[in-house]
């Protein structure tokens, strides 16, 4: 087995990878879970992880903090490669029914197709422009004419393109941190990921960014799956089809999100959000 994680991806169809035109195939979960455990050294940071996550929604990870909620989603593009020590004990994750730990994976590819935006915005001390070409130039592109159209096409899948289209060439640093948040969606998006993960983005900013926000959350699940880790339990409400709570390690329950915040199954579940504990 010696394909890369992006030459497979590349077998599968258009509608499964994201970007697609028309209605996205959501019959089949974009990544699955099954009896996963994973270690931070000696630490059990999860134990016995299953779940499915469905395409072209938006799920929420919601749970006190250290329950594991970030470290999953870290899982999902194996960023936690980084950190030493780390490993996976037992189990599996699948992204569109490939095992993302098998040896033959690219994990650059697997990175391009499972894009991450963090809690604090990381715009490079670059332009706005340099910002959001970057993905693709590293990847070779040299055509002015292309990398102008993925700018574009990019800021105005972010909605930030009619706020920074006059200053493209200015530093991404001059932004406000609403904006800045929107110019590291817009970098994450300009290589087509099929995947985006949202690691608190809204931590950090004011009511009317965070809004911002969430908007383009909802518009951005047409044509992408996005897994968020949030505190906040409104914005959860407000922005998830599905809500998964953590707790110690451990998922306690998951469902449709109306169903998580209104009727849950799980007592535990009930306490947390009505704020009994966490």
């Amino acid at each position: 087995m010696n394909a890369t994680f992006e030459t497979r991806m590349d077998t599968l169809p258009q509608a499964a990878r994201g970007s697609q035109q028309g209605a996205p195939d959501t019959s089949d979960p974009m990544i699955e879970i099954d009896h996963l455990d994973f270690y931070y050294g000696a630490n059990h940071a999860l134990r016995d992880i299953s779940l499915q996550i469905p395409g072209h929604q938006v799920t929420a990870f919601i749970g006190p903090s250290g329950c594991g909620k970030s470290t999953l989603l870290r899982c999902f593009n194996r960023m936690n490669d980084l950190i030493e020590g780390t490993r996976i004990g037992n189990g599996q994750i699948r992204i569109h029914g490939i095992d993302i730990s098998d040896p033959a994976v690219d994990t650059i590819a697997l990175r391009r197709q499972v894009g991450m935006v963090f809690q604090k915005s990381n715009p490079f001390p670059k332009s706005i422009y340099e910002n959001i070409a970057y993905g693709l130039q590293i990847q070779g592109v040299r055509d002015r004419r292309r990398l102008d159209e993925v700018v574009e096409k990019s800021l105005r899948g972010a909605a930030l393109w009619d706020e920074v289209k006059d200053r493209l060439h200015t530093s991404a640093l001059g932004l406000s941190g609403g904006q800045q948040q929107r110019v590291c969606i817009a970098r994450a998006i300009a290589v087509e990921p099929s995947i985006i993960l949202m690691d608190e983005p809204c931590s950090a900013l004011d009511p009317i960014a965070t809004a911002k926000v969430e908007e383009l959350i909802h518009e951005l699940k047409k044509n992408y799956t996005i897994v968020i880790v949030t505190h906040n339990m409104q914005q959860a409400g407000r922005c998830s089809d599905m809500t998964a709570f953590f707790y110690l390690g451990q998922l306690i329950e998951m469902g449709k999100t109306e169903k998580i915040f209104t009727n849950p199954v799980q007592k535990q579940t009930e306490d947390y959000i009505s704020g009994r504990f966490g």
